[in-house]
Order: structure tokens, then sequence, then C-alpha cells
């Protein structure tokens, strides 16, 4: 059986929507409040931040409906708040709302041109349009993801999730949207030159996509010879070994990420599917899958609660319990219809 993805769907990566955690969002909003201060009084400063404060409470929490609630109680008085639509944008996308999210991505950009935070989500948001869409449609929602990718990294080279997801879109779309395989050659030359750690692992997922994972491996080595201080690498690390089935290596990438940040959400996940993998230790995988998914909201940078539930099937087919494994597919594919894992699996238990 083929390893569950912990990113959405091929589609969601040819679009250039990554599904590596991405850590910055705290940050994003010190900055975009206190840019604020010099437009508005400290009463009205303090009221926005006061309301971004109460959405992003909603949001951390997965609340994300709730939080959009918030936003657009506001918005009415608040229009010319840039750090509102943003959030707003953010909600709509944990909402697959994409259409809304791109309209209030708009928004944020309008008001805040020259913001890369800004851009890079209105080039996910115009992403997954394009997913979602046919024809010519698709065509314009791709070249705007592109052209924002591209505006974000202009603004700021050090934006690592704007360089990673303009090079992902470069060597998954097709060149008439602007696509291009020595693009993103080029762009991960670029990106050396801001970090190196990051280069790697951008060259990592070039070498898995042109068929080279002994290529692709030496990249995610010589991460891990690194030592990078953040969690980041590590995970994306785990995620390559994932996907090769090797839960050694896996365990070794994942228990580096928790010297780094043992108070990590994603780790209780990585060290469930480890188990499963190395196919022992499964009561232990059981638990912590489970807690994973009680405990953790789900969230577009996290791994998907869809890839629990195949992992928690695939436990359960160890064990010989085909019921309880087709009852975790049937709900994997309900949160992903379009897990083609979790279909096959189904598929496989129900014979």
């Amino acid at each position: 059986m083929a390893a569950p993805q912990t990113r959405e769907s091929p589609s969601a990566r040819r679009s250039g929507v990554r599904k590596r955690a991405r850590a910055g969002r705290t940050v994003a909003l010190v900055l975009v409040t206190a840019s604020l201060g010099v437009l508005l009084g400290p009463a009205a400063l303090a009221d926005t931040n006061a309301l971004l404060a109460d959405a992003s409470r909603l949001f951390d929490a997965g609340n994300y409906q709730q939080a959009a609630n918030v936003l657009n109680a506001a918005r009415g008085q608040k229009a010319q708040d840039a750090p509102l639509h943003y959030w707003l944008a953010r909600c709509y996308f944990e909402l697959r709302q994409f259409d809304l999210a791109a309209a209030s991505a708009e928004k944020s950009v309008e008001l805040e041109p020259n913001n890369s935070e800004y851009r890079l989500w209105l080039g996910r948001a115009y992403g997954r349009k394009a997913e979602q869409a046919g024809g010519f449609s698709a065509l314009s929602s791709a070249r705007k993801s592109r052209r924002e990718f591209e505006e974000a990294v202009r603004l700021d080279p050090a934006n690592l999730h704007a360089q990673r997801d303009l090079i992902e879109f470069y060597f998954r779309a097709p060149g008439i949207v602007g696509g291009g395989e020595d693009k993103a050659r080029r762009q991960i030359q670029q990106l050396e030159t801001v970090d190196a750690v990051e280069a790697h692992l951008a060259r990592a997922d070039f070498l898995m996509h042109k068929g080279k994972p002994e290529q692709a491996e030496a990249e995610c080595r010589q991460v891990l010879e690194a030592k990078p201080t953040r969690i980041g690498p590590y995970i994306e690390v785990a995620d390559f070994y994932r996907r090769r089935n090797d839960a050694v290596r896996m365990e070794e990438a994942v228990e580096a990420a928790a010297r780094v940040d043992a108070s990590d959400r994603r780790l209780g996940y990585y060290r469930g599917v480890v188990r499963v993998l190395a196919g022992n230790r499964l009561n232990e995988a059981e638990q912590l899958l489970k807690n994973y998914l009680s405990s953790v909201p789900r969230h577009s940078d996290l791994p998907s609660h869809a890839a629990a539930r195949e992992w928690l099937g695939r436990l359960y087919e160890q064990q010989g319990r085909r019921q309880a494994a087709a009852d975790q597919y049937r709900v994997a594919l309900e949160i992903d219809p379009r897990s083609k894992g979790a279909r096959e699996a189904l598929r496989r238990v129900s014979k």
C-alpha cells in the first residue's frame, strides 16, 4: 500500500500550495499590526490589536468560521485595515472557500501592495482557485498565482515560504502559465544565497519530481548534517523518508526535530507514522495518532486529519482488523474525497 500523504493532493502540489509546516503566523501578526501605528492613533491601534488577537486565538484553535465572523463584524468600520483582510483570507483558506480567500487577500494587497506575506497568501488562494476551475479560468488563476509568488519573492527574498512556493510552481506548472524547470533551477540557485538549508530542501523536492530519489536523499542528508536550529527542515526530511517507507531514517529526522522543539504538535503524528512503518509498538502508534486527531485542529500547514486516518487504517490492517481499517479509510475519504490512497485501501480491505 502506498504511504498516505500529508499534503492534500497532487493537484495542490501542482498549484504551488505546499503542506510543509510553516511558522511565522504570530510574527506576521505582530508585524502587520505594528505597521498600523504609523497610520492610526493609539486608541484605534489598540482596538485593532484586540480584534486581531481575538481572531488569532480562534484561528489557532481551529475555529476558522468563528474567527471569520469576528473579522467580518468589524469589516464595515475597519475597511482600510489590511491585516483584517489578510486574516480573513487566511480563515477562508482554511474553510476551503477559495473565492472568498482570494477576494480578501486581494483587498489586503490593494491596501499594502509591498507586503510580501500578503502577496504569498494571495498567490496560494489563486492557486487553489485554479484547481477548482476549468479552461481559461484555471489558466488565468494559475498565472495570477505565479505573479503573486514572484512579487512576494521580489519584495522579500528572505520570505522562504514564498521562495519555496515559487520554486514548486515553476517545476510543476506547464509553460503556458509560466512554469518551467529551468526557472526552478535558477530560483533554487538564488535561494541558495539566502538560505542554504532551504535550497537543499527545494532541490530535493525538484529531484523527486524528476524521479531521482537517490540524489534527493543526498540533499536531505546534507540538511541533517547542517543541524539547522529550526524544526521545519527536519519535518520535511521526515516526510521524505515517510514517502520512501524508510522507518529508520524517518525516526532519525523526527527525533532530531524533537531536540529542536519537543513541544511541536506535529511530533505525535510523525512518531505514530514511524511506528506503523516499522510495524512495531502499534498500540503506542494508535494512541499517538488518536491523540493527534483529538488535540490538533485541522490546518493546511499541518499533517492532515485524512492522512492520520489513513495511517490508523494501515495500522489496523497490520493487526488484521479489516473492519476497523475500512472505517478509518471511509472517514479519510469523507475528509478528502480525492485521496487515491484511501480509496484503494478501502477497496482492498472491503474485498
